[in-house]
Formats: structure tokens, C-alpha cells, sequence
């Protein structure tokens, strides 16, 4: 039976169209990679479309996985590039199209876009704490921002450095310098 297959697995058979095996897959990551994604991203209707999209990558690429490293380092990879490249994106516009007008005051606070009422599990882990975190998360770079993340969502050395496409001690060296930098910045908050 298709659940008691591995993921490398699951991916095989993705590569041949296997709608059944690309649901369980689905089934077993959407929520880390949208919790990932999330923590990434810092909104949750860009990280609910960036794991789709996700998601549709691993469909349509299933058939490069060449198992040099595990399915979830490869997926995560996929994710986290994704993200990145959203990340980019999004300066670009932002500096094009600011949302404080010439005449406005450079010191008030700016006028957010309209967003979706966040889920249950959003609401949960909001509030102060979570704001100061995230404020801390988006001073770091995005590769030690991702290299954080992973680490906390349980990635090894090995695994964060194939997702970020760097060595092993270069993903030690980010999670090190973005750990002392959220110390630095929350200790003074």
C-alpha cells in the first residue's frame, strides 16, 4: 500500500503521474512546508500560495529527484528558493512603489495593504512576542533567516546546507551568526 512507502519512494512514482502518490506527499508536508514558509515570509497568504506552488514544482519535477539527498531536503529546497525569490521580488516593488506618498510624514506609521483575517493557527502564536521575533527574523539575511528556520524545524547541518545550496560549515556559520544576531536584537528589546 502507497502509505507504508517512503517519500523517496512516493517521489518515483509521482515522476510517473501517480495522482495517489502525490496526495499522500502533499498530506505529509503541507503543514511544515507551510509553517516553513510562513516563518520565512512573515504572511500567511503568501506562504499558503508559495507551498502550493511548491507543490506543484515537486509534481512537475518529480522525475529530477535523483536521491543524492533525502526527498524532504530536496522539497525543502524547492520551498526555501521559492521564498527567496519571493523575498527579492517583493523589495523590488516595494522600493517602486512605496505606500507613504512625498508629501506624507516620513515618521508615520505606513498604510498596510488589506489582508486576510489570520487562521486559528496564526492567531495562536501572534502577539507581542511573536512581532518582536519576527521584526529580529527579517534583520537577518534570507539564507541565515532560512538556515534558522530549518534548524528549528529539526534539519541537520547536512540538510540545511543542500537546501541552501552552500557547504556544511557555511549553514553552520548562518545558523551561528543569525542565533547571536535574534540574541543581540531581543535582548535589547
Amino acid at each position: 500500500m502507497l502509505p507504508e512507502l517512503t517519500d523517496e519512494e512516493l517521489c518515483r512514482k509521482v515522476a510517473s503521474h501517480d495522482s495517489q502518490a502525490f496526495e499522500l506527499l502533499v498530506e505529509r508536508y503541507q503543514s511544515r512546508a507551510f509553517r516553513l514558509a510562513c516563518s520565512i515570509l512573515g504572511n500567511e497568504a503568501d506562504a499558503r500560495d508559495l507551498s502550493q506552488d511548491a507543490f506543484i514544482r515537486l509534481f512537475e519535477s518529480a522525475g529530477k529527484f535523483d536521491g543524492r539527498s533525502s526527498f524532504s531536503t530536496w522539497f525543502h529546497r524547492i520551498l526555501v528558493n521559492l521564498c527567496i525569490d519571493q523575498q527579492r521580488r517583493s523589495r523590488w516593488w516595494k522600493r517602486m512603489l512605496p505606500l507613504a506618498g512625498p508629501g506624507d510624514d516620513p515618521d508615520a506609521p505606513g498604510i498596510e495593504p488589506s489582508a486576510e483575517e489570520p487562521g486559528p493557527d496564526l492567531q495562536a502564536i501572534r502577539g507581542e512576542s511573536a512581532g518582536q521575533l519576527r521584526t529580529a527574523l527579517d534583520r537577518l539575511s534570507p539564507h541565515q533567516r532560512s538556515a534558522v528556520i530549518m534548524q528549528a524545524e529539526g534539519l541537520s547541518s547536512r540538510e540545511i546546507a543542500t537546501v541552501l545550496g552552500c557547504s556544511e560549515s557555511t549553514a553552520r556559520v548562518h545558523v551561528h551568526r543569525a542565533v547571536a544576531e535574534l540574541k543581540k536584537t531581543l535582548k535589547d528589546v
